[in-house]
Order: structure tokens, then sequence, then C-alpha cells
């Protein structure tokens, strides 16, 4: 990673001090700007932390999974895990392997306590996932849900897709922050930004971070031009990141070439079509190129990018190779989208929360105290009556 500015903003106290607001957006070495992505979170969380006193006495609740087994140990697991059914068969829980998960899990914890929104971590066995997820969707005083993933990776499920797709469609669109449920993916890729009139539907939130990171530095226009005219490159085809980012820039007017390890396709806004370009043809051809490989051997050569490009890396290693970058190498790196993926996942929430439970919630204050109000109206009534006699 490049150094640091010597004088960094500090997201967490920039609201009270708007002298430090001033500070520059990106920071540039050699050829390269480098951007600062918490100032673009800090934006965010800033009408986040209004949002969630809209009920006096009531945040927010988050309750995020993270599970500690990935395996089904039996048939018998498998059966259950279907039906949501308690599980009496798993082995004793084991650590999660995976740093990713547990890492964003407590970036998650910390931003949700600072902006006033209850955040509650439950580490289940994978076989007692489905059981857990319904006794969330039932409870009342849960508002989102988070899974880490992957759970099951690509283990195939009985029902079609695989495990970890049955865990997305499994939780209740009135509490999915993740925008990954059937109704949400189905809005996604048909462009449908409503669920109905009053409702917006939920979209993914690493997409929906490198969207907003794309917004700070000016490709993607926010006066109604979207990203019409650009062309982009996503290197990643997962139904979590890569697919969902590159439908919803195609929605919004990009041409996006989507690499996977194996195949390229362009997709425009509601195609999606074989492409005969190399990755670094295509690439070479791109406006905006998002890494999101992960494994630590892939490394994307600067030299492979057009000039002027903005490279955004979604992957938990670094994907951009500039050991050899010179000054003729120009072009804006955004390195880590974490931050603004945590304020994304709170602004879903409180969507939510505004949408589906706040009603619910004043109704039920409401409700409370009807009793007293009969009583004293009651009382009044009373009273009028004694003074008529």
């Amino acid at each position: 990673e490049l150094p640091a500015p010597t004088k960094k903003v500090d997201s967490d106290c920039a609201s009270h001090h708007p002298q430090r607001r001033a500070q520059p957006k990106a920071f540039r070495t050699m050829g390269m700007t480098k951007v600062d992505t918490s100032i673009v979170a800090e934006g965010m969380r800033e009408k986040i932390r209004r949002d969630v006193q809209l009920v006096p006495g009531v945040r927010p609740r988050l309750v995020g999974f993270l599970c500690a087994d990935r395996r089904l140990q039996s048939f018998d697991d498998a059966r259950d895990f279907a039906t949501g059914a308690p599980s009496h068969n798993c082995r004793k829980p084991v650590a999660n392997k995976d740093p990713a998960a547990r890492k964003y899990a407590e970036w998650t914890g910390r931003a949700a306590t600072k902006d006033g929104i209850e955040y509650e971590l439950r580490e289940v066995e994978a076989c007692e996932l489905g059981a857990a997820l319904h006794a969330a969707n039932k409870d009342d005083d849960v508002h989102g849900i988070l899974i880490y993933y992957p759970v099951f990776g690509f283990q195939p499920s009985f029902f079609g897709g695989s495990m970890d797709d049955q865990l997305r469609d499994a939780i209740s669109p009135q509490k999915d922050v993740e925008g990954l449920c059937t109704t949400y993916r189905h809005n996604l890729y048909r462009n449908i930004r409503r669920v109905d009139r009053w409702r917006r539907s939920i979209v993914p939130c690493t997409p929906l971070a490198v969207v907003k990171c794309l917004e700070h530095v000016g490709v993607h226009k926010r006066d109604g031009g979207g990203m019409a005219g650009v062309v982009c490159s996503v290197v990643n085809r997962s139904e979590i990141v890569g697919r969902p980012l590159a439908a919803m820039l195609a929605n919004d007017g990009a041409t996006v070439y989507s690499i996977d390890i194996d195949s390229i396709y362009v997709m425009r806004k509601g195609e999606m079509a074989p492409c005969k370009l190399s990755p670094e043809e295509a690439i070479k051809a791109s406006d905006v190129v998002v890494l999101g490989v992960p494994s630590p051997k892939y490394k994307l050569k600067v030299a492979t990018l057009k000039k002027g490009a903005v490279v955004v890396n979604v992957s938990g290693f670094k994907n951009l190779d500039d050991s050899d970058a010179t000054d003729d190498d120009v072009y804006t790196y955004i390195p880590l989208v974490g931050r603004v993926t945590v304020a994304c996942l709170e602004r879903s929430l409180v969507c939510l929360y505004k949408q589906y439970h706040v009603p619910k919630l004043r109704l039920k204050k409401a409700l409370k105290w009807l009793p007293v109000a009969l009583a004293a109206a009651a009382a009044l009534g009373a009273v009028a009556m004694k003074k008529r006699a």
C-alpha cells in the first residue's frame, strides 16, 4: 500500500469540527490519486444518526449471524436445515475460519454502536441457521437480519441453486438489509427501484458502496446522467458482489464487461451476451475497473489500465500491482470500500426500519396508552354528567 497522508481526517470527529471537513478528498502520489473513502462513509452516517431517533426510546436493532461450523455432518442435519427445524446432530461448534467475515462483523458492531443502532452478533452452527433465521423473522424486536457469508460456499441445495442461495431467500424482505432475497434480486436485475408506491427496494451493500464511491469521484452523475457513456470492467461475478454490481452499473447506463475466471460477458441495460475480448483488452477499454478477486495471487498491472481510469478494489486482498507504476500511469485508486459498505448496511437497516417497523412501533405505543385515554374520557364524561344533574 502507498503511504497514508501525514494529516488524516478523523471521520468520527469530522461532524463536530467543520474545519476538518475541508481536508482534500483524495491524495496524489506520482500519477495516482488515492481516495479516502472515510469521507463518503461519514457523510452517510451523519444522516443515519438522525434517522435512528424516529421513535423515542426505541432504536433499530440489527442481528448478524456468524456460523461456527460450515458443514452439515449428516443426512439428518441437511433435513433439519431444509425444514428449519432445530438440529440435535451437530458437532460442538468450532471457530469460524474466515477472517474476513469475522472482521466485517467487528466493523459492523463498532459502527452500529457509534451510530445509535442496537447490534447483536449471534454465532450459530450452520445446521442450526435455518431455525435461527425463522425465529429472527418472527421476532418483532428484530428490525434487520444479516448473514456473514460464505456459510456453505458452493454446496448444492436439494431445492435448486446452492445452500447459501437458500439462506438468502430465508430472510424476510422486511428485514433483509443485504438486499439478496428473491424479492430484491428480482427488482435489481429488472431495474425496479420500489417494492410499491411507498417503499423502496433494497440493493446489496458492497455494490451500493462502489456506486457511492463512484459518485464521490464524479464518475457516477447524480443529476440524472448516471453512468451513461461510461465503460466498466468488473473482475468478479459472484452473486453477492460482482454480478449485482455489474447489473446496477448497466441499469444506470454503463457498458459493463463482467469478467470471471473462464468467461467474459458484456452487459447493457437488460442485456447480457458473451464477449470475445480478452480480459486485458476489456480492462484497457474501461473508464472504471472494479477488482474483486478473493486471492492474493491475482495482481493487475497498472500498465494494463486506460489512462485516467478509476480503480476500485473490493477484494480483501490488494488486486492491483503498482510496483512498476510511473508518473505516466495516471489513474484514481479507491483501495478500500469496507467503511462505505458498513454505512450502506446501516442505511438499508434504517430504510427498512422506517418503511416497515416505525409504523408498527408508533401504533404499539398509541395502543399502550389507549386504556388510559379511554379511562380519562370516561372520567370526564362522568364529571360532565354530574354537572348536568
